[in-house]
């Protein structure tokens, strides 16, 4: 144990500081807040692993105002990731209905903007588009988690803070 202690110490801290200040990573207009529902509507849960990367504490969402959502009549935008597959078309639907407007859809991914590498399958309708309208489409297989930062602040019309 004294080993493992006495290397954390030599190693000290090796996460980067942030370029930016918590408080100006959330979209402004909807006060201190914005939800977010997300549906994974037939995903490899790639695209997953990158959007929950902006909750660890170098991006921390939730510490500027922005959180996940469980139910999506408490959500300001819908983020989908996936091909919509079958079995997820009508939970789609039934998501997109029960969100309140004004609302936005933020499609995540190459599998969600077009259909990705499973356009072609028998099991899926293709991107998000096919099933409900999309205002914003993220491509990237997965996109980076400053990419999703970023597309969530043009959903909204503004611009992310800059790094200066």
């Amino acid at each position: 144990m004294w080993k493992l202690l006495l290397k954390i110490f030599r190693t000290g801290i090796l996460t980067e500081k942030r370029d930016q200040p918590l408080s100006q990573t959330h979209p402004p207009g909807f006060g201190k807040s914005l939800a977010i529902r997300h549906v994974d509507a037939g995903s490899c849960n790639g695209c997953e692993l990158e959007l929950w990367a902006l909750e660890n504490p170098y991006y921390s969402l939730s510490s500027g105002g922005v959180k996940f959502v469980a139910s999506p009549r408490h959500a300001d935008l819908l983020l989908v990731t996936g091909p919509v597959t079958r079995a997820m078309k009508e939970a789609l639907l039934r998501t997109r209905d029960a969100v309140p407007g004004p609302s936005r859809v933020l499609a995540v991914g190459d599998c969600a903007c077009n259909g990705g590498i499973f356009r072609e399958s028998y099991a899926v309708h293709g991107g998000v588009d096919a099933v409900i309208p999309v205002d914003h489409h993220l491509p990237g297989c997965p996109p980076s988690p400053d990419d999703l930062l970023e597309a969530i602040h043009q959903a909204f019309g503004t611009s992310p803070p800059s790094s200066e």
